[in-house]
């Protein structure tokens, strides 16, 4: 039996690429059939994830690039359709969170950079995609917000408002861009393992809170979230668009 995920043919664009989420996201889109662009500002980690999808027998552009910067942004896509001929995939994934901090103390500078780096980065790369997906007539879009999108922020306002503005923007260009065939979801993460939680949770007493309240338990993995991602992507989501995919371990559902 073939595989109902199977991204065959298929070209995939992952921002924020070289570790954590972005990194996973990657390797399953890869093990799925797809030939992936690697992309982060660290050129040492999109290299690893690159070698690691090569090594799966698949293909892999390495790039640097600042998604918070269009023209970058432009020179990106135009290298990628010079590489492959097409993107089918994108997937929003670059992102930043300032430390706990409450919203007096929040200065507009760091206000301007919650919203560029999670958002004004978000709206920049999908405009960059649209046109070639709509050249083909078909394409996914998976944007990554966070749970404090969808529930009061409580480490940092601006944070959850940048979040919060992803899934409107997801929901509007689902409506926008389903015409030209052109898919677009989000998907919403609770707290997710990596290297640098148990620092911050030691730092910030507030985060090791939150985690502790995980109804399932514990924090969920990097795989959780790309697996999801992986569902989107294939066409056994051909009828969902403009939806949120919440991946939390049921945090979300608490009313304590």
């Amino acid at each position: 039996m073939s595989n109902p995920f199977s991204l065959e043919g298929k070209v995939a664009m992952v921002t924020g690429s070289g570790r954590g989420i972005g990194k996973a996201t990657a390797l399953v889109l890869a093990e799925a059939g797809a030939d992936v662009v690697v992309l982060s500002r660290t050129a040492e980690q999109v290299e690893g994830t690159a070698s690691e999808i090569r090594a799966m027998g698949r293909k892999a552009l390495a790039t640097t690039a600042d998604v918070r910067d269009g023209q970058q942004i432009a020179d990106l896509v135009s290298r990628t359709l010079e590489e492959f001929q097409r993107i089918d995939i994108l997937v929003n994934n670059a992102g930043a969170s300032f430390p706990p901090v409450a919203t007096l103390q929040l200065s507009e500078g760091g206000w301007d950079s919650l919203m560029r780096e999670n958002l004004k980065s978000t709206f920049m790369c999908c405009k960059a995609v649209a046109q070639p997906m709509m050249r083909q007539g078909k394409g996914s879009i998976i944007n990554i917000s966070s749970l404090e999108g969808v529930t009061s922020a409580t480490t940092c306002s601006g944070y959850g408002a940048a979040k919060a503005g992803v899934i409107n923007f997801t929901r509007s260009l689902a409506v926008e861009w389903a015409p030209n065939g052109i898919r677009v979801n989000c998907i919403v993460p609770g707290y997710i393992s990596s290297p640098m939680v148990p620092l911050a949770v030691e730092k910030y007493p507030t985060l090791g809170e939150n985690v502790a309240r995980v109804p399932l338990g514990h924090m969920g993995q990097p795989e959780d979230i790309a697996y999801g991602v992986l569902y989107l992507a294939s066409d056994r989501a051909a009828y969902t668009t403009g939806t949120m995919l919440v991946i939390d371990g049921a945090l979300g559902c608490r009313f304590d």
